[in-house]
């Protein structure tokens, strides 16, 4: 089993900023990609950002040039720097991982994490 764990939503306002964090952790051989996406209440969940294992990064048009996802790959870890955030932004924010669990099981898994909230106020 694989588990994601979020951390770092929270209420902030316009113009401000929030760093969230996901950590996998559990049966993980290596991590394919890991990324973060949103979801606001009826709508479609949708890409913020992801980066791969051979560096390569993709924004949302949206966010380019106020969010910047980086990883740690010897923890297991991504993190999504957000400023200058504004009220659109709101959402839960969920972390993904596509993963191979196993050196002898070449299938790629996701994975979600819980999701965490974000608010920005106007």
């Amino acid at each position: 089993q694989v588990q994601l764990v979020e951390s770092g939503g929270g209420l902030v306002q316009a113009g401000g900023s929030l760093r969230l964090s996901c950590a996998a952790s559990g049966s993980i051989f290596s991590i394919n990609a890991m990324g973060w996406y949103r979801q606001e209440p009826g709508k479609q969940r949708e890409l913020v950002a992801v980066s791969t294992s051979g560096g390569s990064t993709n924004y949302a048009d949206s966010v380019k040039g106020r969010f910047t996802i980086s990883r740690d790959n010897a923890k297991n870890t991504v993190i999504l720097q957000m400023n200058s955030l504004k009220p659109e932004d709101t959402a839960v924010y969920y972390c993904k991982a596509v993963l191979l669990t196993s050196p002898t099981n070449w299938r790629l898994y996701a994975y979600w994490g819980q999701g965490t909230q974000v608010t920005v106020s106007s």
